[in-house]
């Protein structure tokens, strides 16, 4: 008996190309064996699936319906087969890794050596910038993202929480007032953070939704929150930053956490994103499965 699938095929490649003779070189058969099998499919199905002259195989209705049926069905076939084979391939080569550079410095970078020990066969090159990259463009496997995912056809995995808070040092508050309404910014040095469209150098938003803007100023703007976190420890002004900028700084008491009418706007959560693939590399599978696993670990505020 003829095998149903095989068959399946047959009649694709020969929709495809146009003839019977084609689809056999193509599939590595005969002329002889990829008629019968074309045959037996109609037989089974009690129609015809093709129009056939002298010169070119032409689709009946039937054909027509039917060839997306059978595109459908081997495409998921061949991925269910593509999903067992790779669970059995060791991740390796080298695997283009894009985070931010204070969360990458103090969270990613410390889990790539027992990463390294786990997989010794990949190699990771790690891209630390706060700037925006195209994955696809330049050819990174993967990147970490912290707040509000834009609209992309990347795939991503959750990796946790990223609380905002705004702060300052001790002898800023003694010497500026300590404010318990965001109205009040507009009267304290305010350092900016120039990537953010909301925690910047002129306007702050607050509330759940982002709508409490707050038109803020300051004499030092930068684009990486460990450079306002040292201006902020030195007493020179407030900053709204990430949990995971101030953690440490808040635990000793070198800066102060400021509590206001209105809450911190919600940056949004921490992402791993990789390119749109039905089965990502092992490698990337690998990375994704280790930092979901490393994450879910820490403590609630810093995942």
């Amino acid at each position: 008996m003829l095998d149903r699938i095989t068959g399946m095929r047959v009649f694709v490649r020969a929709a495809s190309a146009g003839s019977l003779s084609a689809a056999a070189r193509q599939l590595e058969m005969s002329p002889a064996m990829a008629t019968k099998h074309v045959d037996a499919l109609e037989r089974r199905l009690g129609l015809k699936l093709f129009q056939r002259s002298t010169r070119r195989l032409g689709l009946t209705d039937a054909g027509s319906q039917y060839l997306e049926a059978c595109q459908r069905l081997l495409a998921e076939l061949d991925e269910a087969e593509a999903t067992l084979v790779s669970q059995r391939v060791e991740a390796s080569g080298l695997l283009r890794m894009n985070v931010p550079l204070s969360f990458g410095s103090r969270f990613i970078a410390p889990l790539l050596p027992a990463f390294a020990r786990r997989h010794p066969a990949v190699q990771v090159e790690l891209g630390l910038t706060d700037s925006q990259v195209d994955l696809i463009e330049e050819r990174w496997d993967l990147a970490v993202r912290i707040g509000r995912l834009a609209d992309s056809p990347l795939q991503a995995r959750r990796l946790g929480d990223c609380p905002m808070l705004v702060c300052a040092a001790p002898d800023y508050l003694e010497r500026r007032g300590v404010p318990r309404r965001v109205a009040e910014l507009g009267q304290h040095n305010c350092l900016g953070y120039t990537l953010s469209s909301w925690g910047g150098r002129r306007e702050w938003a607050f509330g759940r939704d982002g709508s409490v803007r707050v038109a803020v100023s300051g004499d030092l703007a930068a684009n990486n929150g460990d450079a306002l976190l040292a201006a902020a420890l030195g007493g020179q002004g407030l900053i709204y930053q990430p949990l995971f900028i101030v953690a440490d700084a808040l635990e000793r008491g070198a800066l102060v956490p400021l509590e206001f009418d209105h809450p911190p706007h919600p940056l949004g959560g921490i992402h791993a994103l990789y390119p749109p693939e039905r089965r990502p590399p092992a490698k990337v599978r690998a990375m994704l499965d280790y930092l979901v696993e490393s994450f879910a670990a820490r403590p609630a505020g810093l995942r």
